[in-house]
């Protein structure tokens, strides 16, 4: 479905001349090739599912990120309103993200609902939280919430 989406986007914005949102979309095309090809090696024959390019997609808005503050510090302002653009582009494929509130919520259900007590449990939950939340939640923020919520010591 998200293949799908990606690649009539990516007519749409060639009709209409968007020539960020067609440079956009074929890096997405390419890195999900990419990954594909890789993920052929281990035996899968159809591609990534969209868990993989929902969490691809949202490394590829990190990437931009740490790109626009390496850029603002070098004083290259139009590079890092590119990125922006991109940003905004990659976001449109992402499901709505969860709020503060929604990941808080979402963090303490996981915990209560698999016994978490101590941060040895952190990759467990962890794992859990990715499998139930891929493409809607901040993986680095979540890590937080679950070490906060965590006993540091069993």
């Amino acid at each position: 479905m998200l293949r799908t989406r990606l690649n009539e986007t990516l007519k749409e914005a060639m009709r209409s001349k968007d020539q960020r949102t067609v440079s956009t979309v074929r890096l997405i095309l390419a890195a999900l090739k990419d990954r594909d090809i890789a993920a052929r090696t281990r035996g899968v024959s159809d591609g990534i599912d969209e868990t993989e390019i929902l969490s691809m997609l949202q490394t590829m808005i990190k990437q931009r990120q740490e790109s626009i503050t390496l850029y603002e510090q070098g004083g290259r302002c139009e590079l890092a309103e590119q990125e922006r653009e991109e940003i905004a582009v990659i976001e449109s494929f992402l499901p709505k993200q969860l709020s503060e509130a929604e990941m808080t919520a979402a963090v303490s259900a996981v915990i209560d609902e698999i016994g978490a007590t101590c941060v040895k449990d952190m990759g467990r939950t962890m794992a859990e939280l990715r499998s139930r939340y891929a493409g809607r939640m901040d993986f680095a923020r979540a890590s937080g919430m679950v070490k906060q919520r965590l006993a540091p010591v069993c």
